[in-house]
């Protein structure tokens, strides 16, 4: 018998580790393929909304500010004094004292003018990346606010709340919101329409030249037609009198009656504050059924006058803008002295022009014009012509002397 034997033969491959690691990745890489296309095919894909996503905006500006305001910071309850490049975040606090007053830009394109003492505070200001979706959300905490909103894509939100209501504003809509120290609050509409909430869900739809006033209790009142501001019309802003031989002047003052509601009297206040704090009044008359008042016996100085009706029903129209005249004497000609005079610039063409000179001297810059408070240094806030590069800055004392400065404008913007 003969014997088989079997024989195997086997063949050997010398395989690199790299291969070994390039196979492992491609099976890895094919897991997590599979997965992602397991989890899109159950739940859908993950990213089909970040393109149209809400995130936060770079912040809400100030367009302009003047006198004492101040910024909390919400995240460090920090206070700041706003500069031109401060921006604005969700749960930031504006406070304006009696002689300050700021205007605001959001997100939206909507324009908040802050009044003396008031607060505000920042609750939203969010857009999409697309531009078409905002959400702003602004609280009226204390004082008066005054919104104005631009056109509006469908799906933005602009709300502003009180301690007693909540108000959607539509597009192109211009509307105030005051809340008083006693807790009665009033929203006045000049154009367009808002929704508004009261603290029982209870809505109801505002239009243009309607005002409705909320009582303690949180109630609204039955809109009202919307008593107009008074227009002042004697003397002309900036108007000089000259004193008599008493060394003191007499001054009419006209108005104009409001073009819409129907006033019952007229309150007429004097300053020499543009912001009308209590120490600068100098004239305060109420319950006037004439549209003329005589101010007697002003002495040499820069003042302001404003004036307001109210109507039979206790509507009070707002106050209109302070006007500006002078009681001078003939001049002694002497020079009005301002010192550090310089100009800052924001951006484009706006520039911070400030400097240090007596309390009560009046600058005036670029059209505008400021009173030089009790600290001695001031600020004002120019726009130059194009190609400027120097800009007249002019001095007045309370006696009618003027002197002219040349300031140069800078080329570079100042750095925050």
């Amino acid at each position: 018998m003969s014997k088989k034997t079997r024989r195997f033969d086997f063949d050997w491959w010398v395989v690199q580790k790299r291969a070994i690691y390039l196979l492992v990745a491609i099976f890895i890489l094919c897991g997590l393929a599979a997965g992602g296309a397991l989890y899109v095919w159950k739940y859908g894909n993950p990213l089909r909304n970040v393109g149209t996503g809400v995130k936060l905006a770079s912040g809400a500006r100030f367009i302009s500010f003047e006198g004492d305001v101040r910024v909390i910071r919400s995240a460090t309850r920090e206070t700041i004094v706003p500069g031109a490049d401060t921006e604005l975040y969700p749960g930031d606090t504006v406070q304006t004292q009696a002689s300050g007053r700021a205007r605001v830009s959001m997100a939206d394109g909507s324009t908040l003018v802050v009044r003396p003492n008031s607060t505000i505070i920042v609750r939203d200001n969010a857009s999409a990346d697309d531009g078409k979706k905002t959400n702003v959300h602004v609280v009226v905490d204390s004082g008066q606010m005054y919104v104005r909103t631009e056109q509006q894509p469908e799906g933005t939100n602009n709300v502003v709340e009180t301690p007693k209501t909540s108000s959607k504003l539509s597009s192109q809509t211009g509307a105030s919101f005051g809340v008083n120290p006693e807790g009665t609050e009033e929203i006045r509409i000049t154009t367009g329409a808002i929704e508004t909430t009261d603290r029982g869900g209870q809505k109801q739809t505002l239009v243009g030249g309607q005002y409705v006033a909320v009582n303690p209790s949180g109630t609204i009142s039955r809109p009202q037609k919307l008593l107009d501001v008074p227009s002042p019309s004697e003397p002309r802003d900036l108007e000089k009198v000259l004193v008599g031989a008493s060394g003191a002047a007499n001054i009419s003052l006209k108005w104009i009656r409001p073009q819409s509601g129907t006033p019952a009297f007229y309150r007429v206040e004097v300053a020499t504050s543009p912001f009308f704090v209590a120490d600068g009044k100098v004239i305060e008359r109420d319950q006037l059924a004439s549209n003329e008042f005589t101010a007697s016996d002003l002495r040499p100085g820069v003042y302001f006058w404003r004036v307001r009706a109210v109507a039979g029903s206790g509507q009070t129209s707002d106050w209109s803008d302070p006007k500006k005249f002078i009681i001078a004497t003939h001049g002694t000609g002497s020079r009005v002295p301002v010192s550090n005079l310089v100009a800052e610039l924001l951006g484009g063409r706006i520039y911070l022009i400030r400097g240090r000179s007596e309390p009560g001297t009046t600058i005036r810059a670029g059209g505008r014009e400021t009173i030089v408070p009790t600290e001695g240094s001031f600020q004002l806030q120019v726009t130059a012509p194009p190609g400027t590069g120097e800009i007249n800055v002019d001095a007045e004392d309370s006696r009618g002397n003027v002197t002219p400065y040349r300031l140069a404008l800078s080329a570079r913007q100042t750095k925050g």
